[in-house]
Order: structure tokens, then C-alpha cells, then sequence
């Protein structure tokens, strides 16, 4: 079992890993973007019960990306990038958030999960394709309008399995912030939502009948573990080839790309 695991799981969630990271580095996405849909097209071909799939794929998706946020706040705070007293004000409506996405997301239909990823994959890559950015107009609210903010992204982020950045960065440019910061920013509240997000879909998967073995309630550890080794080791390489590569090109490959997925997550 543990070879044919190995081969059909872990190589193909290894090699998953090392394009995310890649990705993650080069162009600024956030790993779930891409972690969730694959998961969920791996999952389907090895004909696992269809009601389990999204919550599988985006419970194991938010406990990558505890890993990979870790290794992104610290090379973000060593550059003193993070606005920390943002992140502290942030970060109890991001775990609320995340908590309540979570609830909802393990009550709602399988089939209508699946959309919701889908149609936020399909926006995501029309704003990467028109690159279109919220223009600085406004300066950054107080502590209780952080947290309300918080809470509404760390809700769709548990809703669509990512660490919140495609949402929290465009808020903090809007607010003024400038766009290094407002990543760096971004790149650490992404851990609350991980940890939320990852604790709360092992606890409402506690007891379910169906799941395949190694996972601890929606947390399928031979998947995680083959993401979170591939794109620790290539999230370095991406951040370098950076200013080597035509990014913006790049990023519009990749944006029709995950639109191409998207469609086929509801259209197969």
C-alpha cells in the first residue's frame, strides 16, 4: 500500500509542490490558488467519494500553507517589511473569519463548494489578465475595522482553501500602504488563516466515514507532505528568477492557465 501511495500521492503532490512554489515565488500567488483545484482533479481521478473531495482538498491545502507562510514571514520580517501593528489588529477577525468560513464550508453541498472555488479561481485570473489594481484612496481603518475586514477575508480564504492574499494585499494598496509592505503584510496574516483554517476542517472532519486513510478528519497528510517538501524547495528559486524572468508575461500565461482549470472543476 505505502509504495502505490507513494507513487499515485506523494510523487505527483511533491511535483505539485514544487510549481506552487515556484509560482508562489516568481509571481506572487498564493499557493491554495493553485494547491485546491489540483487536489481536487487528483482526488476525482482516484475516484474518492465526490462528497469529500473539496473539503479534502482545501483542509489539506490550509495546512501547506502554515508551512509556507512560516518560511514567508520570516524572510519578509528580516527585511522589516511586515506593518506588525496592522497584522496584531488583523488577526482575531482573520481567525474568526476562518473559523466560520470553515463551519459553512463543511455543511455546504460538495457540488456547490466546488463552484465557489471555482468562480473566486475565475476572478482571480481576470484580475491577473487585466491586471487590474485598486488605486491608494483611502487611509488604513482603526482597530475594529481591521477586524471586520479580517473577518470577511479569513472567511472566503476558508471558503476557497488560501492564505489570503489575493484579498488582503489589494485592501492594504487600497488603504494607502505600499505594495511591499502591503505583501510582506499579507504573507503573515496568511498564518493565522492557515492555522484557523487547517484546525478547523481536522475537527469537523473528526468521525466522518469515507475518508481515505492518513487523514486526520479533511487533513490528508501524504498529500501535505509532498506539497510542503516540493515548494520549500523551490520558493527561493522563484523569488530569484524574478528579476530574470518577464514576469507580467508569465503571469498572464499562468492567469489563463488556472481560468483553464477553473472551468474544468465544473465543466469536466
Amino acid at each position: 500500500m505505502i509504495p502505490d501511495l507513494a507513487i499515485h500521492i506523494v510523487l505527483p503532490c511533491l511535483v505539485l509542490g514544487l510549481a506552487t512554489g515556484l509560482l508562489a515565488g516568481l509571481l506572487g500567488v498564493g499557493g491554495g490558488l493553485v494547491i485546491v483545484p489540483a487536489l481536487m482533479l487528483l482526488f476525482e481521478y482516484h475516484g474518492w467519494p465526490a462528497q469529500h473531495i473539496p473539503h479534502l482538498a482545501i483542509g489539506t491545502s490550509l495546512a501547506t500553507i502554515v508551512v509556507t507562510s512560516v518560511a514567508a514571514l520570516r524572510t519578509h520580517h528580516h527585511h522589516g517589511a511586515i506593518l506588525w501593528p496592522v497584522v496584531i489588529r488583523l488577526s482575531p477577525g482573520l481567525i474568526a473569519g476562518t473559523a466560520g468560513g470553515a463551519a459553512l464550508a463543511v455543511h455546504l453541498d460538495s457540488e456547490l463548494l466546488r463552484w465557489v472555488v471555482a468562480v473566486f479561481a475565475v476572478l482571480v485570473s481576470l484580475q491577473m489578465m487585466l491586471n487590474i489594481r485598486p488605486p491608494a484612496g483611502r487611509p488604513l481603518p482603526g482597530a475594529t475595522g481591521l477586524a471586520g475586514i479580517g473577518a470577511g477575508i479569513g472567511a472566503v480564504s476558508a471558503l476557497v482553501g488560501i492564505g489570503g492574499g489575493s484579498l488582503t494585499t489589494p485592501f492594504l494598496v487600497w488603504c494607502n500602504q505600499p505594495l511591499r509592505q502591503a505583501i510582506a503584510t499579507s504573507a503573515a496574516g496568511g498564518l493565522p488563516i492557515a492555522l484557523a483554517g487547517a484546525a478547523a476542517y481536522l475537527l469537523a472532519g473528526l468521525g466522518t466515514t469515507g475518508l481515505p486513510a492518513f487523514s486526520s478528519g479533511y487533513l490528508y497528510w501524504p498529500a501535505f507532505a509532498g506539497i510542503a517538501i516540493g515548494s520549500m524547495i523551490t520558493a527561493g528559486l522563484g523569488a530569484r528568477l524574478t528579476h530574470r524572468l518577464p514576469v507580467t508575461v508569465l503571469k498572464r500565461v499562468f492567469a489563463v492557465l488556472l481560468l483553464g482549470v477553473a472551468l474544468r472543476l465544473v465543466w469536466p
